[in-house]
């Protein structure tokens, strides 16, 4: 199975993720497949970018987002609040300050 999640980067204390798609058998700072986008939620405001069209490729294939990516993609308005795929037209941008 496929999953997008987040992966670690950055020094002692001070997390930012990558978004990547991995297959879930590999560890958590492993190896992916793709990285569609970043989060760093220690700088003000809170950082997140998503390349949209690439997840939205990867959830139409089946790849599932765990709960907190689910939760990201829903502040960039790619997931509607029931967790299924919004229609491209009415996203506002592929990268949101959340």
């Amino acid at each position: 199975m496929v999953k997008i999640r987040l992966r670690r980067t950055g020094k002692t204390k001070q997390p930012s993720y990558r978004l990547v798609v991995a297959d879930a058998r590999s560890p958590r700072d492993g190896r992916f497949i793709e990285i569609i986008g970043h989060y760093n939620p220690i700088r003000q405001p809170k950082v997140l970018e998503v390349k949209a069209d690439r997840a939205r490729y990867w959830i139409g294939v089946g790849a599932q987002p765990t709960d907190t990516v689910t939760a990201l993609l829903k502040k960039v308005n790619i997931l509607d609040v029931e967790g299924k795929l919004l229609p491209a037209e009415e996203e506002i941008s592929p990268s949101v300050e959340a």
